[in-house]
């Protein structure tokens, strides 16, 4: 993706090394709106071998704004046995509060579907809490459609352990 300026001067362009900090503010940002305040345990070394290691496997477009990170777009490559094409999964889309209203979440988003396009993926796909009716409604609005029939399921902690020992 080439860096874009938007409309207010801000950049929305690829992370790059260095930016760790400003990512993981923005995750732990992500968190706190998300009532999980204390669900964070990424750190600035493990986003940066995640994001620009040997093999990096996630990515992550920001928003930079007078030189601070004010939103990003953490994604990373997903398949669909369907369709027989990729996709793109967006883990996590974050604006800061005091931001939004720019334009920057569909910039963002608009980035993605751009990658998707280019790269002949078939879609773009992301959770959102049942609760986060601005979210939602934002959403709608670029004509994001609900899964209504299909539910998350996550296994994690003991319970995956468990079940990798269960062989």
């Amino acid at each position: 993706m080439d860096s874009r300026t938007l409309t207010d001067g801000a950049v929305l362009r690829t992370a790059r090394p260095g930016d760790e900090p400003g990512i993981l503010a923005c995750i732990q940002g992500l968190a706190d709106y998300e009532r999980e305040p204390d669900a964070v345990d990424n750190t600035v070394d493990a986003l940066s071998e995640s994001l620009f290691g040997a093999d990096p496997r996630v990515f992550t477009h920001v928003v930079e704004r007078d030189g601070e990170i004010v939103g990003i777009a953490m994604w990373f490559v997903s398949y669909s046995t369907w369709t027989g094409r990729h996709g793109i999964w967006l883990e996590d889309l974050f604006v800061y509060g005091a931001e939004r209203g720019r334009g920057y979440g569909k910039a963002l988003l608009a980035s993605l579907a751009e990658v998707c396009v280019e790269r002949g993926y078939s879609r773009l796909e992301w959770t959102v809490l049942d609760w986060n009716a601005p979210s939602i409604a934002f959403y709608r609005a670029i004509g994001a459609e609900p899964m209504e029939e299909w539910t998350t399921q996550r296994l994690t902690g003991t319970a995956l352990e468990a079940l990798a020992a269960s062989r």
